[in-house]
C-alpha cells in the first residue's frame, strides 16, 4: 500500500499504517533526508532478515540503524565516546552516520556487526514520526542490489514490489548525496565515507578527526 504523505489526511493514515506494519515485523519504505529507505524493527530478527532478502544482499552485512531521538543513541551503546556525543549534538538530525560499539546486551540480530553499528538520526519529519513510535529501525537504501537508489517511494515500489507492506511517498528526495560516515570506535575519530557533511565542518566540532583514507 502506498500513501501520499504530501496530503495531510493521507499522511496521518500512512504513518499509522507504517508504524503498525513495522511493529508487526513487516517492512516499510519511508523518505529520509538523503534517499528513500527500506526499514524494519531493529529488534525483530526475522524482519531484518526479510529486509536483506528483499534487497538481495548478504544476510551477514549489518544494515545501519536509524533513530528518532539523539537520546536513543545513549541506550544503544555501553559508553558513548565524547566525539560521538559532540558530532550528534552538532549534526543530528542530519546526514551524519556514526559508527559506534553497540552494547553487547542488546537483544537484536543485525548480522555480523563485529560489535559495531552505524547509527543515524535523519532530518525528515515523516521518518522521525515513524522512528519515534517504532523505536530504532534497521534502515538501508530501498533498492535491489545493483539498481539505482530510489528518489521516490514509487521508484522503490517498482523494485521491491510486494516485499514491502507500506510505502510512504513524500515527493522526490531533495539531497540524494549519501550521509557522511564517521567511525568513533578507535582512539581517534575517522571519516569512513565522504558525504553530505563536509570534512571541514566535522573538524570544526572534532579537531583531531582524520579524513577518509588517511
Amino acid at each position: 500500500m502506498l500513501y501520499d504523505c504530501r496530503a495531510v489526511s493521507e499522511r496521518d493514515r500512512g504513518i499509522a499504517a507504517a508504524v503498525e506494519a513495522a511493529k508487526s515485523g513487516e517492512l516499510i519504505v519511508m523518505p529520509t533526508d538523503t534517499v528513500y529507505g527500506i526499514g524494519a524493527d531493529a529488534f525483530t530478527p526475522h524482519a531484518v532478515n526479510a529486509l536483506q532478502n528483499a534487497r538481495g544482499v548478504d544476510r551477514r552485512v549489518a544494515p545501519p540503524v536509524l533513530v528518532g531521538s539523539r537520546h536513543t543513541l545513549d541506550g544503544l551503546v555501553y559508553s558513548l565516546p565524547k566525539a560521538a556525543r559532540e558530532l550528534a549534538d552538532a549534526f543530528w538530525p542530519g546526514a551524519l552516520t556514526i559508527l559506534v560499539e553497540h552494547s553487547p546486551s542488546l537483544q537484536w540480530d543485525l548480522g555480523d556487526t563485529g560489535g559495531r553499528v552505524a547509527v543515524r538520526m535523519p532530518l525528515h519529519p515523516v521518518a522521525l514520526e515513524v522512528l519515534r513510535e517504532v523505536g530504532p529501525m534497521a534502515v538501508t537504501t530501498a533498492n535491489k542490489v545493483g539498481q539505482p537508489a530510489p528518489l521516490t517511494a514509487e521508484d522503490a515500489r517498482d523494485q521491491l514490489e510486494y516485499a514491502v507492506r507500506v510505502y510512504l511517498e513524500a515527493g522526490g528526495a531533495h539531497d540524494p548525496a549519501p550521509s557522511t560516515i564517521v567511525d568513533v570506535t578507535g582512539a581517534v575519530p575517522r571519516v569512513l565515507r565522504d558525504g553530505a557533511i563536509a570534512f571541514e565542518k566535522l573538524r570544526d566540532v572534532v579537531p583531531d578527526i582524520l579524513a577518509a583514507g588517511s
